[in-house]
């Protein structure tokens, strides 16, 4: 009876990764929302960061909008969507923001964009991507860069899968 106390609780667990391995197999894509797939005009929004987020960019000479600035570049470059000026004349609304989850230290930090219906203000879907700490301004700049640049790739790829 000890035996078996002892390995039941192994047992149940080989027994539920077996159960998630086939359910996991079984596991179908979900639907990309078809207005990321229409849109043609898109409105980007700065939602900034928090007030110690902006003190450490500040502290090292960065400007609060630099995440958004360089979003906004890689969105003109990429050239998917008309960027427009208001809200009211987009399809979509890609709001930016950087996060530090968990924590706010420098090395934690994550550009989100969070994209929007501009008609129904539904959200649709969220990308992000982490940004590399860094002790010198242009490095911070190229790791802002390269994190917007990640999300893009992102937007891309889900652009690029179609609609389901």
């Amino acid at each position: 009876m000890n035996v078996f106390r002892r390995l039941s609780p192994l047992a149940l667990l080989l027994f539920a990764a077996s159960l998630g391995a086939q359910q996991s197999a079984t596991v179908t894509a979900g639907p990309i929302p078809a207005p990321i797939f229409s849109a043609q005009k898109v409105f980007i929004v700065n939602a900034g960061m928090d007030a110690s987020l902006a003190e450490g960019f500040q502290s090292l000479d960065l400007s609060v909008t630099e995440p958004y600035d360089s979003f906004y570049s890689a969105m003109q470059s990429w050239g998917r969507y008309q960027l427009v000026s208001s809200p009211a004349a987009a399809d979509l609304v890609f709001e930016i923001h950087v996060a530090a989850p968990g924590c706010n230290t420098a090395g934690q930090l994550q550009n989100v964009v969070t994209i929007y219906d501009a008609h129904t203000h539904f959200l649709l879907w969220t990308v992000n991507q982490p940004v590399k700490a860094a002790a010198r301004k242009v490095t911070w700049r190229k790791n802002i860069a390269a994190s917007n640049a990640a999300l893009i790739a992102q937007l891309k790829s889900l652009v690029g899968a179609g609609p389901h």
